[in-house]
């Protein structure tokens, strides 16, 4: 073949591939990288640190969880776990400023900054999870949802609330819970909604409402603060599950680690018998491998969290173990363990992992 026949047939071959390579497929492109977190969310221990305490959003006042006391402290369990957080961190559980926050602006708080953590009775739930920017790194106390109604109203079923007016507070997954629980049992109700806890109790106590709605931890703590709390009572119907547990922004794990670990511990404590009372003198007697790496004596645990290796000793001796605070705060107003019992010998769903 003669070179000018080479170079006819050599385009003829290119030209005739030219429409198959303009059919072709463009390549597919690459899958985006995923979007960093804020800078302002990755740092939130160091911001702790710098600022020289922890600020914790809590409720505007529940009795049991944190209500400012008559010296204008603050008690209660989702108080108490925060100045444990603070003894992790500092090694001191004073370090920490309360910021009361109502149902309507707890999420903002915590999403703009004003507040480290969100520890104030909030159930944990996928759309809160995701699509408010939060993560929920544990569950503190797991309730459910109940109603309360005076002792004159002869009603001992939420099936016989048929009319009813209800007092529920908006912005809730009680309001949610309270209508979807509505349509399903064909009970017709007239919710009453108003904005604050105290403002919800005094119209029910005013006759206002028939019935008050929340998490049944709530309605023990409003009935344990009335003058005759035998005058009330909550109903045996529970209509939903509500994991309660500490909210912190997305985006920041060193940060959640310390807030999950924190309750762990707590738990592992009282697993393994370490108290207020106890955890100093066991720092050097404790012999047990699990008790030895939870008091910081082996495997370094507490710095792999980014804090001190005796980070738990500090939470047990100031705070103390889980049992310490519940019986505390939540014992005197009439809850009892149940379901946040440990699982070992309480057949709670309370349960931590292996610290190791």
């Amino acid at each position: 073949m003669t070179k000018t026949m080479m170079g006819a047939f050599a385009a003829l071959l290119t030209a005739a591939a030219l429409p198959a390579l303009a059919q072709a497929p463009a390549p597919a492109p690459a899958p985006a990288a995923p979007a960093a977190a804020p800078a302002a969310n990755a740092n939130t221990l160091d911001a702790i640190r710098a600022r020289g305490n922890l600020i914790c959003g809590v409720s505007t006042g529940l009795a049991g969880f944190s209500m400012p006391d008559s010296q204008g402290a603050w008690r209660g369990f989702d108080v108490d776990f925060c100045r444990a957080l603070a003894a992790a961190i500092f090694g001191d559980p004073s370090k920490v400023r309360f910021v009361p926050t109502t149902a309507q602006v707890r999420f903002t708080a915590l999403q703009s900054g004003e507040v480290d953590i969100l520890s104030r009775n909030t159930t944990w739930t996928l759309s809160r999870d995701t699509s408010l920017g939060l993560d929920f790194p544990t569950t503190t106390f797991y309730d459910g949802q109940g109603f309360m109604v005076k002792r004159s109203l002869n009603v001992t079923s939420a099936a016989q609330l048929e009319g009813a007016t209800v007092c529920v507070q908006p912005g809730t997954t009680t309001e949610q819970n309270l209508a979807d629980w509505s349509r399903a049992a064909r009970v017709s109700i007239r919710p009453v909604v108003i904005e604050r806890v105290e403002d919800n109790v005094s119209a029910y106590i005013a006759g206002r409402c028939d019935a008050y709605t929340t998490d049944v931890s709530g309605l023990a703590a409003v009935r344990s603060a009335q003058t005759t709390p035998n005058d009330h009572v909550i109903l045996p119907d529970v209509i939903s599950k509500e994991p309660l547990g500490p909210a912190v922004r997305h985006g920041d794990q060193r940060f959640a680690d310390i807030v999950r670990w924190t309750h762990f511990g707590m738990l592992a404590a009282e697993e393994l018998g370490l108290n207020s009372t106890n955890v100093q003198a066991a720092v050097g007697t404790e012999t047990r491998p699990e008790a030895q790496r939870l008091l910081g004596k082996t495997g370094d645990l507490g710095r792999m969290l980014g804090l001190d290796n005796a980070w738990m000793v500090n939470v047990i001796r100031t705070v103390g173990n889980y049992s310490e605070v519940f019986e505390r705060n939540l014992t005197p107003i009439g809850l009892q363990r149940g379901r946040n019992g440990l699982w070992t010998a309480q057949g709670g769903l309370q349960y931590a992992p292996p610290f190791r």
